[in-house]
């Protein structure tokens, strides 16, 4: 009678807590078992509700929504807004790397409120998911006779009730903890979807065929009050197309004669291909009729995007990167998807930039930065080792590598001369003649191991001495760089992107202005009327 009276009341009244998002209480680490939440009358809220609660205050309080998304703040932001206060399944249509799992999983992480699970479930099981009779069973620790078997929670949470009772233990799982990523392979069953009955469990537990104790949950069930994203889904074949329909049309489904009906509550996203997504019969109708906002992404649009998300997503330790070596990687990608050497219907991904930029990290350590204990700052000699980072499909030549490398070195150089113009084309006409002058009979040597000051003779500060004209030039674009960075970590700063690769200190000057130097000679050769020359890696008068 204790336990019947403390659940009623626990779920005939209003919450004793006021809520800091949706559906979770102002002390809510404080709640650590049964009990706890029984004393609060603690109320479940379901995830789509959750995400629209959760949008809404973020809307208000003028907050981040979706962190860590960027380029998508005119269409795709507000697409996903209307979605998510609509309560809608999604589809994300678009090529590759352009965010389309990323949305789906800081959605998840950002939007989705915490909730009490009972420790160690896999199924993300609330005690409050069972209605207050079945928790009275339970917790009365007697047979519970269901006329239509419904999974609440797995064998395991019901068993841990009936041994801990009120002392039940509970832990808040993050919406992080609750996104489940499938990759629609061909290898992907319908069990792996939807789960089955487990001849191990029956055997060991001694357990009947169809009680839920011998149950083994799917994707689907591990994803309850989560965000369940299925990537690629014009991959998975009809009947598995089949399986997930019901979850969408009803928010339940069966599996196979096993007489329980299953409500995974969850969140469901979907990402397709734009050529798979418009292929006839590659989603099956109802079930693309069912995904009710289909949201197409891109990639970034402006230099300035791609720049951002290439700093925010590539992984790098104890480097500096120069705002012009992004803009040359940014140009290099963007060009990429613009050529018609280059199959478009595959697509640039945005990782190109990502994993070119920490190759270029790479590449300074292992040239420069190890063997003189130096910051690992990237310069323009150090560009043509992205070619390993390349993964592009030729349209027009033969896909050969030797194509695509000669494909690659075009781009290169293209962006080479776009990105150093841009920095010298302020520059008087006077000075380019003054330079022309002083490399008569002269040579500026460049090279990936020369370093910007030592005691070498080669070091391009002492080869600088012999050319003012051009030491003042580099020194000019040497503030313009330094006013540009400190504008673009402040763009990183909206985003809360990282800052240290990105922010000039005391130790940068040195090889910073060695790849300002190269950069600078670099433009001197594309000027018109054409001040210097190339003759592999020395620079002479045109």
């Amino acid at each position: 009678m204790e336990f019947e009276n403390l659940v009623n009341r626990s779920y005939g009244s209003q919450p004793k807590y006021t809520e800091i998002m949706a559906g979770v209480p102002e002390d809510y680490k404080q709640i650590k078992t049964l009990r706890d939440l029984l004393d609060v009358n603690y109320k479940l809220i379901g995830a789509k509700e959750q995400l629209r609660r959760n949008l809404i205050s973020k809307i208000k309080s003028k907050g981040i929504k979706y962190r860590g998304i960027i380029g998508f703040e005119d269409d795709v932001v507000p697409a996903l807004d209307r979605a998510i206060l609509s309560l809608h399944d999604i589809i994300l249509v678009g090529q590759i790397g352009q965010a389309k799992t990323r949305i789906a999983q800081l959605i998840a992480e950002n939007l989705l409120s915490p909730i009490p699970v009972i420790r160690g479930s896999i199924t993300n099981d609330c005690p409050m998911d069972l209605p207050a009779i079945d928790l009275i069973f339970l917790l009365e620790d007697k047979e519970n006779p269901m006329s239509i078997p419904k999974f609440y929670i797995d064998g395991n949470s019901m068993e841990k009730i009936r041994n801990n009772k009120l002392d039940t233990p509970i832990e808040w799982l993050e919406g992080k903890d609750r996104f489940k990523y499938v990759l629609a392979t061909p290898d992907i069953s319908v069990k792996d979807l939807v789960g089955q009955i487990d001849a191990i469990k029956v055997t060991k537990n001694g357990t009947e065929m169809y009680e839920i104790e011998s149950y083994s949950p799917g994707q689907l069930m591990q994803a309850k009050h989560g965000l369940f994203c299925i990537d690629e889904l014009p991959v998975l074949d009809t009947r598995k197309q089949v399986a997930l329909l019901s979850v969408l049309q009803e928010g339940r489904f069966t599996t196979g004669s096993y007489p329980v009906v299953f409500e995974p509550k969850t969140v469901f996203f979907a990402t397709a291909n734009p050529i798979d997504y418009t292929h006839s019969g590659k989603i099956i109708e109802p079930l693309y009729d069912r995904l009710k906002s289909h949201i197409h992404t891109h990639y970034p649009k402006s230099l300035k995007d791609e720049m951002l998300i290439i700093t925010q997503e590539a992984r790098i330790q104890k480097a500096f990167i120069p705002i012009f070596m992004l803009k040359i990687l940014a140009r290099i990608v963007q060009a990429a998807r613009m050529s018609n050497e280059i199959n478009q219907d595959k697509g640039v991904s945005v990782r190109m930039g990502i994993h070119s930029i920490e190759l270029l990290v790479g590449e300074a350590e292992r040239t420069r930065s190890i063997s003189h204990d130096l910051l690992a700052i990237p310069r323009p000699s150090d560009i043509f080792c992205i070619n390993q980072s390349v993964k592009f499909e030729l349209a027009e030549l033969d896909d050969t590598n030797e194509n695509r490398e000669k494909t690659l070195k075009n781009l290169i150089a293209n962006s080479l001369r776009d990105t150093s113009l841009e920095y010298i084309k302020d520059i008087d006409p006077n000075v380019f003649e003054m330079i022309r002058k002083e490399f008569a009979g002269k040579t500026f040597q460049v090279s990936q191991g020369i370093l910007g000051s030592n005691s070498m003779q080669t070091s391009y500060d002492n080869q600088l001495k012999n050319f003012s004209s051009l030491s003042t030039m580099i020194n000019a674009v040497l503030q313009k760089v330094e006013s540009e960075q400190e504008e673009f970590v402040k763009d990183g700063q909206k985003y809360e992107i990282g800052q240290d690769s990105i922010v000039i200190s005391q130790g940068t000057h040195n090889e910073l202005k060695a790849a300002i130097t190269e950069l600078v000679v670099e433009g001197l050769c594309w000027v018109e009327p054409k001040v210097l020359e190339k003759r592999e890696s020395t620079y002479v008068a045109a």
